[in-house]
């Protein structure tokens, strides 16, 4: 199956796709702020350079997107019809890269949380936003 858009078609569409405060991350953050957490953003002394830093609670929380990071089993990852096999390599590796992150991180006396694109939208945002709340909250307490 052919790509539907040419290539500098695809390319400029390509180029468009952020990876720095998508909807998702500026969602999380919100809700984190309007809770009274403190966060930095993008931490590039840290592995994998994560979305969201609460140094309080030697937290990070990455918010990956469903395509870009495999989510296994979720309706938003497809792999595409054309080139299959460079995108499965490409998405591999992300998967990989991800898990190399997690473990240093672990390592360093983080504790990492991760996000799906998937479970802030519809009626799975306000379950997933209360879940990481009482997270921080049992944190708090100890």
């Amino acid at each position: 199956m052919a790509d539907v858009h040419d290539k500098a078609t695809r390319s400029y569409n390509m180029s468009r796709i952020k990876n720095k405060n998508t909807k998702p991350e500026i969602l999380v953050r919100k809700f984190l702020f309007a809770n009274g957490f403190r966060y930095r953003i993008n931490d590039k002394k840290l592995p994998g350079k994560p979305d969201i830093v609460l140094p309080k609670y030697k937290t990070v929380i990455f918010v990956n997107g469903c395509f870009w990071h495999g989510h296994e089993n979720c309706r938003y990852f497809k792999l595409p019809a054309t080139r299959t096999d460079w995108w499965k390599e490409k998405i591999e590796k992300n998967i990989e890269n991800d898990l190399k992150k997690h473990a240093q991180l672990k390592v360093a006396g983080y504790k990492v949380i991760v996000i799906w694109e998937c479970e802030l939208k519809g009626k799975t945002k306000e379950i997933t936003l209360i879940e990481l709340k009482k997270e921080f909250e049992i944190t708090k307490k100890k």
